[in-house]
């Protein structure tokens, strides 16, 4: 099982949902952050086995640079979304993802898709 688990979102009580949840399906934390500005130092320490990223994040920032270091550093991730196909960019189409409103089944679903 991958155990930690990075989680991207700004909405404060659906990261806390999230942590939740993962709780509860048996895995770890591996951080939390709101931004691009956040989530990439907890990529580059290396210590997370996997992520769940949210598309849009506050201001209006598009989550890409993130998945970009999560897969240039090997670590799989699943997209956060309440958007459909386009909410997504090319080259991450490919993605599991979870759209909103999830629920623990859908983590897990989502989760399992990783190989987790």
């Amino acid at each position: 099982m991958r155990n930690r688990v990075l989680i991207v979102e700004d909405e404060p009580l659906i990261a806390m949902m999230l942590e939740d949840f993962l709780d509860a399906l048996g895995y770890a934390g591996g951080g939390m952050a709101d931004c691009a500005a956040d989530a990439l130092p907890l990529v580059a320490a290396g210590e997370i086995d996997c992520a769940i990223v949210d598309v849009n994040l506050r201001n209006g920032e598009k989550s890409w640079a993130i998945a970009d270091a999560l897969a240039g550093a090997g670590i799989p991730f699943v997209f956060a979304t309440g958007g459909g196909d386009e909410a997504i960019a090319d080259p991450y189409r490919d993605r599991p993802r979870l759209m909103k409103p999830f629920t623990i089944d859908d983590v897990a679903r989502a989760l399992g898709e990783l190989g987790g």
